[in-house]
Order: C-alpha cells, then structure tokens, then sequence
C-alpha cells in the first residue's frame, strides 16, 4: 500500500525476501521466550547486511548510513527487531572514521566474513545517565596496557557480541582543560574479558531487549586497543552517537509504517453494525494522522543520514530525526492498538509486542527533553539548561 520505489528499492527488495523467512510467528516465539533471535541475525550477516557499511577494500559493500538506515528500517516494517542488530551499523562507524589502519585491518574483515560482531557499546553509567562528560569508569595506563576500573549499565548484547566499544576516562575530570576532553574509546575483545576483570549481570525488562550491567575491576586493556588519540574519545563518540540516532529514527519509520499498514488493512476487515470500521471517520482520521506524521519524520531522517554521508555536521538533525521518528512510531503504536480494540493485545496479532519495541525510544538512545535541550541551546541560542 505504501511502497513507493526509490533509490534504495532493490535493497528494500533483498532485506524483504530474507524477512519472509521470519515470520511474526518466528519472533514471537522469541520473545516469550526472551531469546536472541540467532537464526535471523547469522541469515542477516550471512548475506552481508551487517557490513554493509564496511569498505569494499576490507570486504564489506562499502555503503554509507542512509543505506544502512533502510536496511534498518526494513527489519522493522517486516515485524522484526533491528534492536538485535543495529549496534553493528553505528558502532561501526567509530571504527571506520577514527581507527588506525591495523585496527581497521584487524577487525574489519573478520566483521565483514561474520567472524567477529561489533554489536555492543558501553558508555552509560548509573550514576551520570546521559550526562556523559562526568563518566567514572577510569582506564590508567599502565605499561602496554590500560587497567580499566568501574561500572556501565543498559549495555545491550554483550552476550551476542564479540567485541565492545568502551568509552573511559583516562584523564581525571578536575585535571582535564574542558570537561569533554580527557574521555577515550577502546575496542574491547569480549572473550578476554569477561571473567578476567569484567562480570556481567543481565538486566531483566519489559521488552525483549538483551542488556546488562557491567563491571569492571582491574581489567586489562592492551594499548592498541586505544582508538584515535587518548582524551578525544568524547568527539569520537559523538559521531557514533549521531548514526545511531538517525538509524534509531529509520526503525522508528518501519515501525510506524507496520502499525499503520496493520490498521489501515484491520479497519478495512473488521465489521461491525454491518459495515467496515475503517468508513467511520473517527477511525481513519487517527490512521491518516499517524501516516502524515510518519511521512514528515522520514525526510527529516533521510536528510541526517544525508548530511552523515557527505561528513558534514548533523547533530541536530541526527536529533530531530530521532525525536519526530519516534514520537511518530509511538502514535501510530497507539492508533493501530485503540484500531485493534482488545484483539490488539492478544500476543497472536503481534501489536503488543511491537508496540512495547517501539515505546523503548522515547526514552532510548536519547531521552525526548535532552533532544529538546539540544534544540534550544545550538539551534535557538537560549542559555544552556544544564
């Protein structure tokens, strides 16, 4: 009903034809039984998804973030999860922009072959949240080696992952020039450290979405797992954030297109008093709606990813994207459910789970009032609020 061709039509086609052999039945046997969905991501690595955006040189397909947003957004408009998956795509992009060339040659291949996953990042703490600069995980050199010593927590598929992206402070916050400075990102081998410095504690949720709490106590980090220069990891890490935020904002889109092509189809199907509830107004002015505010959500998404690709600044679209997507995914959840009536929460329509999926970015990756601080101060210029 929605399709529309465009430039991007034959991956939408490919990552399609590989989602019909995941049927909602297929993910919502996962998540009651609040599994990693491991059959549908090894078939998406097996046909190169996940290095999408790995250079053709290191045998990825060399494409750019707003390929990788449709590939994200496809899982999602299929009834699927790219919460599985979408680590690989952002976290990807620290490494392809700031890496050294033995990194990127070390680690880049073995992704690309689905040797290694890169689907996990930790920078969030308990006791700072999005208040990034004041992190407490400390990483000290010592020798050929940093000692890593803290706490992380909401880090996602550290069980499912092979390497981690790890953001410490090398500098103490009292000694660095600006508190942004002093932060640096380390690739963090999974396999070495859990058990040798790092233990891991599950976290259980409302969604099926595999996260823990980190901890972390004289774990060693070899030097060379240092990305770009000590004390630069906070840029670095912006730029890593700013992928994620527009691939967040494109699975937003294809749950906002699955919850109105469920409502659109079930109001056309439902009778009641002998008539088809899609004609009562009440009904379809609520679809149209949530429809329109998808639609405006999209170009803001596609122009962050644009402005990403041609690495010119996007903060602030990256920001607004996400914030217009997912507040436009959560409408249409609503729509789609009240659409439903009760059969919407019975587990066999699928709407409940998505709609919970979906409910998660409000608060996730980045909590609506900070986008809106962001706004305020860098595009506004009002003082800033904290």
């Amino acid at each position: 009903m929605l399709d529309r061709a465009d430039e991007h039509q034959e991956i939408r086609d490919a990552v399609r034809a590989l989602c019909r052999q995941f049927p909602d039945a297929y993910f919502r046997a996962i998540d009651a039984q609040r599994a990693y969905p491991e059959a549908f991501v090894d078939a998406l690595i097996g046909a190169g998804w996940l290095s999408a955006m790995i250079p053709e040189a290191y045998g990825g397909s060399g494409l750019g973030l707003t390929a990788a947003s449709v590939i994200m957004e496809e899982i999602n408009r299929c009834g699927g999860n790219s919460g599985a998956v979408h680590g690989q795509m952002y976290n990807m992009g620290t490494l392809l922009r700031h890496g050294s060339r033995a990194q990127k040659e070390k680690y880049l291949p073995a992704i690309a072959a689905g040797k290694l996953r890169l689907q996990s990042m930790a920078v969030t703490e308990p006791s700072t949240g999005t208040d990034t600069t004041r992190i407490r995980t400390t990483a000290v050199r010592k020798g050929a080696s940093y000692l890593v010593n803290g706490q992380k927590v909401w880090i996602s598929r550290v069980q499912h992952s092979d390497l981690m992206i790890l953001l410490a402070r090398t500098t103490p916050l009292a000694e660095a020039p600006r508190k942004s400075e002093g932060l640096s990102i380390f690739v963090v081998d999974l396999h070495d450290a859990v058990g040798n410095g790092l233990s891991v504690q599950p976290i259980a949720n409302m969604v099926n979405h595999e996260t823990n709490e980190l901890f972390f106590d004289n774990l060693e980090v070899p030097a060379e797992n240092l990305i770009g220069e000590e004390g630069q990891g906070f840029r670095y890490l912006l730029d890593g954030l700013n992928a994620e935020r527009a691939l967040i904002a494109a699975e937003c889109i294809g749950d906002g297109y699955w919850f109105i092509e469920r409502a659109s189809r079930y109001a056309s199907e439902r009778i009641v008093f002998d008539r088809p509830i899609g004609m009562n107004q009440g009904v379809q002015f609520p679809i149209a709606e949530a429809f329109i505010e998808i639609e405006a959500a999209n170009l803001m998404r596609f122009k962050a990813c644009a402005l990403f690709d041609a690495q010119q600044p996007c903060g602030a679209q990256a920001n607004m994207a996400k914030y217009l997507a997912a507040k436009a995914s959560w409408e249409a959840a609503n729509v789609c459910l009240q659409t439903h009536g009760g059969f919407g929460f019975a587990n066999e329509y699928d709407i409940e789970r998505k709609f919970r999926e979906t409910r998660l970015y409000q608060v996730a990756p980045i909590s609506t009032n900070l986008i809106f601080s962001y706004v305020a101060e860098h595009l506004l210029g009002l003082p800033r609020s904290f």
